[in-house]
């Protein structure tokens, strides 16, 4: 087995718990300023999540839950429109301080980066929402800590299409066992696993309930010394958080 070389960041769900506090109400908050009298609840929002990525989300809804809307015209523009406003949205609660980083995240990549461990974000969300996140938890300029941003329509297929993943490992020049990558959704498992990449889980309300068959440990969150995790599936050694000496330890077995 090859040395580990990087970790792979998913962010909504993995990093912070984004969908439920994040984008959930920007979107909410987008449609209000639209004039438009749709609301995704949180059930509701729970369905949405079965497919990635904000404007694929938008024409999914309209397609299964709301077909009785009349779309414009220029459709494509307005699903555009509708997902800059709420990506601007997102960005204002992300300045608020309304969305931390979910437990032991900060201490694994403060870790990480100081050991000189190489990083990078993998992610069907905007580059903006990656700043805005990045920059409101663990800093501004922290986004340099990770050597690619692979995020957005960078790549045509989102999750659970493998393209993003492997699009970042060419441009890490790595191959897929050099690397692990972190999910917390069954498109993010189904997209690591395609690229052959070993991935750690930490479901989320969202996620309890996927199939995390394919993950090497699944978990309910990253844990740390004073907030232990539990581990659903797979061997954690003994630990009770997750540190790099028990990434690379997974990764090795």
């Amino acid at each position: 087995m090859a040395e580990l070389q990087a970790l792979l960041f998913d962010v909504d769900g993995t990093l912070a718990d984004t969908e439920k506090d994040g984008h959930r109400p920007a979107f909410n908050m987008a449609f209000e300023e639209a004039g438009l009298d749709w609301h995704w609840d949180e059930a509701l929002y729970g369905e949405l999540l079965a497919v990635t990525g904000g404007k694929e989300r938008i024409r999914f809804y309209l397609e299964k839950f709301n077909t009785d809307f009349q779309k414009p015209e220029n459709f494509d523009e307005f699903v555009k429109g509708l997902h800059a406003a709420k990506t601007r949205f997102y960005t204002q609660l992300m300045a608020e301080g309304k969305i931390p980083l979910r437990p032991g995240v900060e201490k694994l990549i403060n870790e990480a980066k100081e050991a000189g461990m190489r990083m990078a974000v993998v992610t069907t969300t905007t580059p903006e929402n990656v700043t805005a996140l990045l920059d409101n938890t663990l800093g501004k300029g922290s986004e340099s800590w990770f050597e690619v941003i692979a995020a957005g329509d960078i790549v045509p297929a989102k999750k659970p299409a493998p393209d993003i993943y492997i699009w970042a490992l060419e441009q890490m020049n790595l191959t897929a066992d050099e690397a692990i990558a972190f999910e917390d959704s069954r498109n993010g498992i189904l997209s690591s696993v395609a690229a052959s990449l070993k991935t750690i889980i930490t479901i989320n309300d969202y996620t309890k309930d996927d199939d995390f068959s394919d993950g090497i440990l699944v978990l309910d969150q990253m844990g740390d010394e004073n907030n232990p995790f539990t581990v659903l599936a797979g061997n954690a050694f003994g630990k009770t958080y997750l540190d790099l000496a028990l990434v690379k330890q997974i990764h090795a077995a």
